[in-house]
């Protein structure tokens, strides 16, 4: 039975980004499911759009990175800063401490200021002035890149990319989307008086429900197999990880949520197999994950021949 709190949300996401349902329904699985993603196109489709429009339906703190090469660590988690009065130095939050965060552009800043979001992304919290501080839930982080711009960008490392949950590509819009978003642009007044239509609790509960969601043990099967066969495959240097395979897991039980299901099919693996493994692998051709069109046909290949459960 569909959820009408995520049909608003898919709904008001969907009066700004007038792109392909599919990007949407990503986003909101790896919300849901606790996830982050990273969302790569060249630019000019809609990136930042579709993020600050998921941003802008949640009645939650947001914050946007605009990363730079000379962005430091202490840019993204804070730091400390004298206080005359008090005669003490005082932590001030950076704009990590937030619900949903906009990392844009996150390969044109270095690897040790990539490597600052590595503890908030896999365990919620931040380790800063000698003491751990909690992020609060809901918590994502949403990168943007653009997979064709080489100069003054770094390749994120591979524990980078395994902290996302989701790798997304939006593609160009069809010619009837296309024509909408000339006539109303609605990334410029649109996207300002977009309202909240969902709460941070809303959330949370939604998230609890899907780690809850139903996956039939052949459905746990057919994951293995999936992740078994990358790790066997001639033209892959390394395969899914646990990790990965856990990763694939909470996606597809957020993505039954998300279509209005309490329990997984073998279509939600599918669907979600390549989101969520093509950046985890690395080919032998190419031996970094920046390469993910390579990845991604061989992922295919394997799902076109490991036999899902009916």
């Amino acid at each position: 039975m569909a959820n009408p709190q995520i049909d608003r949300l898919r709904k008001n996401i969907g009066t700004v980004f007038l792109g392909d349902t599919r990007s949407i329904n990503l986003l909101m699985t790896a919300l849901f499911a606790r996830g982050h993603v990273l969302i790569e196109d060249v630019p000019g489709v809609g990136k930042t759009v579709l993020a600050r429009s998921l941003a802008r339906s949640l009645d939650c703190k947001f914050s946007r990175i605009q990363l730079t090469p000379d962005l430091l660590p202490s840019d993204v988690l804070g730091v400390s800063v004298f206080n005359g009065h008090t005669q003490a130095f005082e932590f001030k939050p950076g704009p990590i401490f937030a619900n949903i965060v906009l990392a844009d552009e996150i390969n044109r800043t270095t690897p040790r200021t990539q490597s600052a979001l590595l503890e908030a992304m896999s365990e919620e919290q931040v380790s800063v002035e000698n003491q751990t501080l909690v992020l609060q839930r809901p918590f994502m982080v949403v990168a943007t890149q653009n997979p064709f711009e080489f100069e003054g960008t770094y390749y994120l490392p591979e524990n980078q990319l395994d902290r996302f949950l989701l790798r997304v590509s939006l593609g160009y819009p069809g010619r009837t989307a296309e024509q909408r978003i000339l006539t109303t642009q609605p990334g410029r007044a649109a996207l300002d008086q977009l309202k909240p239509v969902m709460t941070a609790a809303e959330v949370v509960a939604i998230q609890d429900i899907a780690s809850r969601t139903r996956m039939d043990s052949s459905i746990v099967d057919y994951v293995l197999d999936l992740a078994e066969a990358t790790r066997h495959h001639e033209q892959l240097h390394l395969g899914v990880s646990p990790r990965g395979a856990l990763a694939l897991t909470q996606a597809c039980q957020a993505s039954a949520v998300v279509a209005g299901r309490d329990y997984v099919t073998p279509d939600d693996v599918k669907t979600l197999f390549i989101a969520c493994c093509a950046h985890r692998v690395v080919s032998k051709t190419y031996l970094h994950n920046g390469d993910v069109v390579a990845t991604s046909r061989v992922l295919q290949s394997i799902l076109d021949v490991t036999p899902a459960p009916r």
